[in-house]
């Protein structure tokens, strides 16, 4: 398999997530976080960190009425995504990408292009040709470029629609090469000037682990017991049962696990409080086994300990039908995820780089969105059937069944499987080696 030098930056989840499906491909086996990697200069870490720091502040300062709101609009603007119609030349920079760019120039990012020079060659016989390097966030693409990495530069775009900052300063000129996961991605990178073959239309990289080869196997067996979950009173088995037959083959008698449904919390830990008020809602279903919830506090133990707090308070003590899923570090959270996913019916979460999750067979339930990207992550998941968004969590025990009984979960769970891209880190994966 050809290697590659993969970056990421650990901040939030998005693009660690992105970063994780494609390890295999990684020089040493080693994903490395451009704002955290051994030696790194304190200059660069404390912008790398100033950026993460503001960014959860905004995020949760969100939260606060009027106040909150009107500050995250305005520092909102600036990460903008401008309407796709009409279509027309977007490639004016913006001034979230002009700053970047100024700190790169000014040094930010060389010590890591350096030193990645230096991993590659260290102790031993200098490689015949450059790597390739992959990169899921892009800065990291625009200082390998500006400091000269002389190998192929790859950017692994991770939302369904992305903002102006995304591209370099001079696209036409720039030999940055883009993964984009859907159609409005690609034409996005167009219309900001991206040269067409410098865009691959891959799709998003999915773990494969919850997935198996091209065949899929692994995907179409946990689907099989998924479906039967989501249709408890065969509304959508009614109409498509052909299609369900062709797509996955025979269905077993009875699902192999409880309907489970996952919530997932941000980066930043927004969005903890609707995991309590789902939880107070489900509180009988979830005392008499009839429903799992999994409640996904990535790495941060605060969050953890916010949740195991809360669950106290709900009167449901050391009941297996709800799991904190926690990880130590990214590496341990992502293997956990993943293997909590192929036992997950219903994936509720903000529309994040987890709406690509959806091509797994799994529905999402929307929570509100954080930032322009998410917005228009959100309106691909629902233009494409894939999602819904959610009610009030407080009356989950009410609408959520209405959804399951009429079917509604049952048919975004096959229309992500169908239509959505699911072999994305593969087509990564043969690019790279072509």
């Amino acid at each position: 398999m050809q290697k590659a030098l993969l970056i990421s930056v650990n901040m939030g989840y998005g693009h660690q997530r992105t970063a994780y499906p494609l390890k295999d491909l990684a020089f040493g086996e080693k994903i490395i976080n451009a704002n955290d990697y051994p030696g790194i200069p304190l200059k660069d870490k404390e912008i790398w960190e100033s950026t993460r720091r503001f960014y959860e502040f905004i995020s949760n300062f969100k939260k606060i009425p009027l106040i909150g709101e009107a500050a995250f609009f305005i520092v909102d603007q600036f990460q903008k995504i401008f309407s796709f119609y009409p279509k027309r030349d977007l490639s004016k920079s913006s001034f979230q990408l002009e700053q970047s760019v100024s700190l790169i120039k000014k040094g930010w990012g060389r010590h890591l292009i350096v030193s990645l020079d230096a991993y590659l060659n260290c102790g031993k016989e200098s490689l015949k040709k450059p790597l390739p390097l992959i990169s899921t966030f892009f800065t990291p693409a625009f200082m390998a470029e500006f400091f000269n990495y002389p190998g192929d530069i790859y950017c692994v775009v991770c939302d369904a629609d992305i903002s102006r900052a995304w591209a370099s300063l001079d696209p036409e000129e720039s030999r940055i090469k883009y993964f984009a996961p859907t159609d409005r991605a690609m034409e996005r990178l167009k219309l900001y000037g991206v040269k067409k073959e410098n865009i691959f239309l891959t799709g998003y990289p999915l773990p494969l682990e919850n997935i198996g080869d091209e065949k899929m196997e692994i995907l179409k067996e946990d689907l099989k017991y998924r479906i039967l979950n989501l249709d408890p009173k065969k509304k959508y088995f009614g109409k498509y049962n052909m299609l369900i037959e062709k797509t996955l083959g025979n269905l077993p008698e009875k699902s192999d696990h409880p309907l489970t449904i996952m919530f997932c919390v941000g980066g930043a830990g927004v969005q903890k409080e609707i995991g309590i008020k789902i939880l107070k809602s489900l509180k009988t279903k979830i005392k008499n086994r009839e429903i799992k919830i999994i409640l996904v506090a990535g790495v941060k133990e605060w969050v953890k300990n916010y949740f195991i707090k809360n669950i106290k308070k709900t009167g449901i003590k050391n009941d297996e039908n709800i799991e904190i899923l926690f990880g130590k570090d990214m590496e341990d959270y992502f293997k956990k995820f993943n293997r909590a996913l192929r036992k997950t019916d219903i994936l509720w979460t903000k529309p994040s780089e987890l709406s690509f999750y959806s091509a797994l067979g799994l529905p999402i339930i929307i929570a509100p969105t954080v930032g322009s990207q998410e917005e228009f992550n959100m309106r691909w998941l629902l233009k494409s059937g894939f999602g819904a968004l959610q009610e009030d969590p407080k009356y989950t025990n009410q609408w959520l069944f209405d959804w399951l009984d009429r079917g509604y979960l049952a048919e975004a769970a096959m229309q992500g499987f169908i239509e959505g891209e699911k072999l994305g880190t593969i087509n990564i994966q043969k690019i790279i080696e072509s």
